[in-house]
């Protein structure tokens, strides 16, 4: 730990006391999610002495709702939980542990990427409160939060990091079928259970590839459905076959190769600003759905694909799922399995979020079902933050990946300085030599 970080102890200290109540004092941030982007806005608040309490079981999408044995799509540089300092990358993880690394060329594992956001967890962020936040509610003096465990916390400012938990897309013709019979990719981790089971995979993008091949490797008898006529795959970054014109016209980028992924990467407050149709439709057509560069050799020979059919009905007849799908052409075709995966994909809505209370949720101005932030992440209602994919929408794909949480931890601290000095707000858990630096932080905010 740096000496820049010890501001923080006596605020560890006063919340340790707090939490014995089923009542706890004001803190002045609330961070609900323990992700990627969780982790990373509390770490950098941390830096700058800003007290805080963050909520959520961490890297808990990644621990428990992607399939094991998975590889990332993102490059190793680009798999990011971000210190103020980069002090501690993944590059730096993989050194102390003995695995292998490259920053470009080598796929990262999804267990080595987990272990990486606890080892993060451990050491910048021992204070993390493994506890739900159930209800989000707007109070006087901020917002009101209600934990699983009984307590309620009041904040003046909260920041949601929730991540893609809750935002599952299921086709709706599909949901009648039961639970035994039909589920989403989120709901597997483990897929040993499917061992010796006929396994139709709905979907054509990364999480349709990833879950098929992984489940063909643990015994399954697996296909995939897809609307998509061929199954696309990413270029691999730092291939040294490609000309110098190729690298000029496809530059690598915390997205992968493409002027637009580089656009998308390194500059999304440019994405920020502009129009609002445009930046919706970057978000829902760039990088669409694809599958990693190593994953064709995976799925090519070894899973039989129906692409260009649609489901069109699904019931159960004799302890099978029997899917009637619909071609392009117009044909029809039956199938029968003993399970079906939606590896649909997830879409923001704020209706998903069942914890906030109906004033937030209905007061707050959306862009396509997202929330409209501002270009520091601040929603409409002054106070409350949304990073991650829910701010995709306000800043474009690059919101969609881990790479992400550095630019988004950054803007989300230098607002709260901003409005802590702009305000003068004296907490106690915070010392009184870094509240007169609030006001001339300005200089040290990074960028």
């Amino acid at each position: 730990m740096t000496s820049a970080i010890h501001p923080i102890a006596t605020q560890t200290t006063d919340n340790n006391l707090q939490r014995s109540s089923t009542h706890s004092a004001m803190t002045e941030i609330a961070i609900i999610g323990a992700g990627p982007y969780g982790l990373s806005v509390a770490a950098h608040l941390k830096q700058k002495g800003i007290p805080f309490r963050i909520f959520g079981r961490p890297m808990d999408s990644w621990l428990r709702h992607m399939p094991k044995g998975m590889l990332l799509k993102s490059d190793g540089f680009a798999s990011t939980v971000s210190d103020p300092d980069e002090s501690y990358t993944l590059k730096h993880f993989c050194a102390e542990r003995g695995i292998e690394y490259a920053d470009l060329g080598t796929p990262v594992k999804l267990d080595t990427f987990a272990e990486f956001g606890l080892a993060f967890k451990d050491r910048f962020l021992p204070e993390l409160e493994d506890k739900l936040v159930t209800k989000l509610e707007k109070s006087p003096n901020g917002f009101r939060l209600e934990l699983d465990s009984g307590e309620v916390v009041e904040a003046r400012k909260v920041v949601l990091a929730v991540g893609i938990t809750h935002f599952a897309y299921t086709p709706p013709d599909l949901k009648q079928l039961p639970e035994e019979y039909f589920s989403h990719s989120f709901a597997h981790h483990d897929l040993e259970p499917f061992r010796g089971r006929s396994v139709v995979v709905l979907g054509g993008g990364s999480s349709a590839i990833d879950m098929a091949a992984l489940l063909a490797e643990n015994g399954a008898n697996v296909q995939i459905v897809a609307r998509a006529t061929t199954l696309k795959f990413h270029s691999r970054q730092g291939d040294k076959s490609r000309s110098i014109w190729e690298q000029i016209r496809h530059p690598k980028s915390g997205l992968g190769p493409g002027l637009k992924s580089r656009f998308c990467s390194n500059w999304p407050l440019l994405v920020h600003y502009l129009p609002e149709a445009r930046r919706v439709k970057l978000v829902k057509t760039h990088l669409g759905p694809a599958g990693g560069w190593f994953a064709k050799k995976m799925i090519e020979g070894r899973v039989p694909c129906v692409l260009g059919y649609s489901v069109e009905r699904a019931d159960v007849t004799d302890g099978k799922v029997r899917l009637t799908l619909r071609g392009r052409d117009g044909s029809t075709r039956e199938i029968l399995a003993d399970h079906v995966i939606a590896a649909t994909g997830y879409r923001v809505s704020l209706e998903r979020l069942g914890f906030l209370s109906n004033e937030i949720r209905s007061s707050l101005k959306t862009t396509d079902n997202s929330p409209a932030l501002s270009s520091s992440f601040e929603s409409s209602m002054p106070g409350l933050y949304f990073v991650g994919v829910s701010a995709a929408n306000s800043f474009g794909p690059l919101m969609r990946f881990a790479y992400g949480a550095t630019f988004a931890a950054r803007r989300v601290t230098r607002s709260v300085v901003k409005a802590l000095a702009r305000d003068r707000v004296q907490v106690p858990a915070t010392p009184a030599s870094e509240v007169a630096k609030y006001s001339k932080v300005g200089a040290h905010t990074p960028r």
